[in-house]
């Protein structure tokens, strides 16, 4: 569907999607659930854990000379729980360090106190090459890894096959049977496309664009179980479905019982060398954070100087807040390389897999892709509240859909839609795409025809006239509640109180 552009914007005005508190929303409308982004699904806070350790205590030195990297890796390998304290210093870590146990954080005193310093680049301590889509050798560091990291794994092993089809905004599956359940219990749901690719095209709403060099989709979505109802076979779940269950995909229950949940990095300074930045995929490996595999984690109060990129996150439900990207390094001015004009970086935080929360967060350097969302599995995520110099929402491509872009300060708004993700591998943005309450210091341009998929929603955002077919766009200035995201999790949090009352 799509929206003639009415003229001025007005002020005090409502989006017709959602009305002044949710009453005009629709689980199967054009604006998703987002309301369970975020640790804990945003029922609880992120808790701090009870100081276990010190890594003092294990050797390190915080001189800023000294190779702190083994002492750390002894404090965390001794803390069965806990946080792992790093007192104020500068802390030289020349290798990875990894938390890989639930309940387990490293904290320092701020990150302009307890500082981590790299003079080595993950190349250098830990090669891994690889190869861009169209064959160029590259350091595999371009897009993912960093030096501190959360690792684990989901756990996911299938339950049962889904007997019938479910439709998009349900809350409700059919199985064969319901006896390995129980109330509570988290599980997946995942759908597999078919030989005639009728899932990448429902992905993008019909519409997919090239997709002569996309590899197989499949989806998944976690949720828990809320009833059961063991006579029908029925399972209630505590969230609506995301995407349609067809029998064509296979669609099928999973258990989800991931090993490393409620760990955290936070209050930590991350320092690289300021050397000049060469481009898109020269890049060895400045990266500061990875996580990987991981359930209901966090990073938390950072800051992160000269990175060549700054946080990657594939798992589930974790949370991003309070992260300042800066850099001192030359910006990326060369010839013919525009899309790079004025960059530090590769990636500023990049996200793959579903419900995680981007929360308070400050680029004072622009990256080629500052936010991103990439592939199939990258469902239901939030980016909300944070600025840029010049954002860039980077969707690249493979059909990440769902996602939600709400109440940002894209700065001088000159390319909020510039993507990446190569040739062939489907439209930059899938269904359901909304971008909401978008500002920038003067009116951005709509996206091009066919960066997005039928059925993108803008909502009060700063653009400039004009029309985007497919597109339903509302130009509101004042738009309330400005905050998408933290409006559905107030009215879930509410509709649940009033239930328990």
């Amino acid at each position: 569907m799509s929206v003639a552009d009415p003229g001025p914007p007005l002020a005090g005005r409502h989006s017709a999607l959602w009305g002044a508190r949710g009453e005009a929303w629709s689980p199967a409308g054009p604006l998703p659930d987002f309301s369970f982004a975020g640790c804990y699904c945003g029922e609880r806070p992120i808790p701090l854990l009870p100081a276990a350790a010190d890594v003092r205590a294990f050797g390190a030195v915080g001189d800023g000379v000294t190779d702190d990297t083994q002492a750390f890796r002894r404090a965390i390998a001794a803390t069965l729980a806990g946080a792992v304290l790093v007192p104020a210093g500068r802390y030289l870590i020349r290798d990875v360090v990894t938390l890989d146990r639930a309940g387990l954080a490293l904290r320092g005193e701020g990150p302009r106190a307890s500082v981590l310093v790299f003079d080595r680049t993950l190349t250098d301590a830990q090669p891994d090459w690889g190869a861009t889509t169209t064959g160029q050798r590259t350091s595999n560091y371009s897009w993912s890894g960093g030096f501190l990291r959360i690792a684990g794994d989901l756990g996911l092993r299938p339950l049962a096959p889904i007997a019938a089809p479910a439709a998009r905004g349900q809350r409700s599956v059919q199985l064969s049977s319901v006896e390995a359940l129980a109330l509570g219990q988290w599980v997946g749901l995942q759908s597999q496309d078919d030989a005639h690719r009728t899932l990448a095209r429902a992905l993008y709403q019909g519409d997919p664009g090239p997709i002569d060099r996309l590899p197989p989709v499949s989806t998944w979505q976690a949720a828990r179980v809320l009833g059961l109802d063991r006579m029908a076979g029925r399972v209630q779940l505590d969230r609506p479905l995301r995407v349609d269950l067809r029998p064509e995909w296979g669609p099928q229950l999973l258990s989800l019982a991931p090993r490393v949940t409620g760990s955290g990095i936070e209050g930590l300074g991350f320092e690289f060398p300021p050397a000049p930045w060469r481009g898109e995929f020269t890049e060895l490996g400045y990266n500061a954070i990875a996580l990987d595999g991981v359930a209901h984690c966090w990073v938390r109060d950072v800051r992160i100087h000269n990175a060549e990129s700054g946080i990657f996150v594939k798992g589930l439900h974790c949370t991003v807040e309070g992260v300042v990207l800066t850099s001192d390094k030359p910006v990326q001015a060369p010839e013919g390389y525009g899309a790079a004009r004025g960059c530090v970086g590769h990636h500023g935080i990049e996200l793959g897999g579903a419900d995680h929360l981007v929360h308070g967060f400050d680029f004072q350097a622009c990256y080629v892709h500052d936010l991103t969302v990439d592939g199939c599995s990258t469902a239901g995520n939030v980016f909300s509240g944070g600025r840029g110099l010049d954002l860039c929402l980077d969707h690249h491509g493979q059909a990440p859909h769902a996602n939600l872009f709400s109440a940002l300060d894209c700065g001088a708004g000159g390319r909020p839609w510039r993507s990446g993700g190569g040739e062939g591998l489907g439209r930059h943005a899938g269904a359901w795409t909304v971008l909401w309450g978008l500002r920038a210091a003067g009116p951005m341009a709509l996206p091009t025809p066919g960066w997005a998929a039928p059925g993108l929603s803008l909502v009060g955002c700063d653009l400039a006239p004009g029309k985007l077919p497919g597109a339903w766009i509302e130009r509101i200035a004042g738009l309330e509640p400005g905050d998408l995201h933290a409006a559905q999790l107030a009215r879930r949090l509410a509709a649940a109180q009033a239930g328990r009352g």
